[in-house]
This record gives C-alpha cells, sequence and structure tokens, in this order.
C-alpha cells in the first residue's frame, strides 16, 4: 500500500506541477470557439459532482490496479502530463466562460473551482487524459465491471462540457493523447507477473 501510495504521489504529482507551472509562465491563450456538440449540452452547475468524482477515480486506480499495471500507470500520466505542458506552452488555450449567478451547493462548489483552477490550459484536457488512463489500468476481463468504468469515465466527460470547464476538442484531444500515451508505453514496458507481456486486452 506504502509503494501504491508513493507512486500515485509521483505520477499524479507531477501532473499538478506541470499543471500549475506551466500555467504560470506560459502567454495569453487562444480563445478556442464551442463546436456544434458544445452547444447541445446546457451549461449546469450541477455536473461538478461527476467532475468531482475525478478524484476518485485516480485513487482508485492507483490503489486496487493489478500490481504490474502500476509503474505503467504512473509513466503514462508522467509522459502525458509533459507532453500537454509542452502544448500549454507552446499553444496556450482558453475558452469563454460562462457567467451564473446562481445561488445553490452546486454553484458554490464550481465558483470555489473556478477560483483556484487555470484558466487556460485547455487543449489537450488532463482531466480528461488521466480519467482514461484511470480507467485503462482498472480495465479487466470481467466486461460488465470495464464497462461500468467506461460509462464512469463517459459521465466525467460530460460533465465537463456541462460545466464548461474544457470544450469538446479538449477532451478529443486528452482522450487521444492519453490512449497514444498508453498504447506506448503498454507495448514496451508492461510486464506481467509471469513475465510475459500482458495482452492490450488486459
Amino acid at each position: 500500500m506504502v509503494n501504491r501510495l508513493w507512486q500515485m504521489l509521483l505520477g499524479w504529482g507531477a501532473v499538478g506541477v506541470v499543471y500549475h507551472l506551466t500555467d504560470t509562465f506560459q502567454t495569453a491563450g487562444t480563445v478556442l470557439m464551442p463546436s456544434v456538440i458544445d452547444r447541445m449540452i446546457p451549461f449546469s452547475p450541477g455536473g461538478i459532482w461527476l467532475y468531482l468524482s475525478f478524484f476518485i477515480i485516480i485513487p482508485l486506480a492507483y490503489l486496487t490496479c493489478p500490481a504490474h499495471r502500476l509503474l505503467w500507470l504512473r509513466n503514462a500520466m508522467i509522459l502525458t502530463a509533459l507532453l500537454s505542458g509542452m502544448v500549454y506552452l507552446l499553444w496556450p488555450t482558453t475558452m469563454v466562460y460562462p457567467a451564473f449567478s446562481e445561488d445553490s451547493l452546486s454553484a458554490r462548489m464550481l465558483s470555489a473551482l473556478a477560483a483556484v483552477d487555470s484558466r487556460q490550459n485547455c487543449l489537450p484536457s488532463l482531466h480528461m487524459a488521466l480519467t482514461v488512463l484511470s480507467v485503462w489500468a482498472l480495465s479487466s476481463r470481467h466486461l460488465w465491471k470495464t464497462g461500468l468504468y467506461m460509462l464512469w469515465c463517459l459521465a466525467i466527460g460530460f460533465s465537463i462540457l456541462q460545466l464548461r470547464r474544457h470544450l469538446f476538442v479538449d477532451l478529443l484531444s486528452g482522450a487521444g493523447l492519453a490512449l497514444g500515451v498508453g498504447a506506448l508505453l503498454w507495448r514496451f514496458m508492461l510486464i506481467t507477473p509471469s513475465g510475459h507481456k500482458e495482452s492490450a486486452h488486459g
């Protein structure tokens, strides 16, 4: 358990360092425009709770994934963060964030999130990328369990759009980056306890 917590600190912690350093040193971002899909999803602060479940699925992945996937997950998060950070510095992006006056617990939570989160670092979405990597680490031969994790991932993605924290293109790029990095590292470093490389289907 201590090793798992340490790997989570290294992997997830590296993401936080890259995210905040790039936000500090980048120039003003290019404003991204919403797509048809973005406009189809109504803004609602109520999505904050699914959005925050991101902070459950990542520890869950580190603490319960198969032991031989632990270093893969850590390295995939670090590499994804570094590649995202390069984009954030070379081509910083932002978006038009909605103003809202609703006085509810959900709205207050969203306001608190907005106060501490970057208004840039939009593309690619690390929120989406890390969720994809976590679901990948948790996947198994039990299709019903993997299906539930995938539904959770989609629900988090929907909440990101619902809260207008990212646009659809940010989610696509984040998921694509995670899948690319994950597949590369899966091919070259993932070894099962028996000494054989694990198949892409876990």
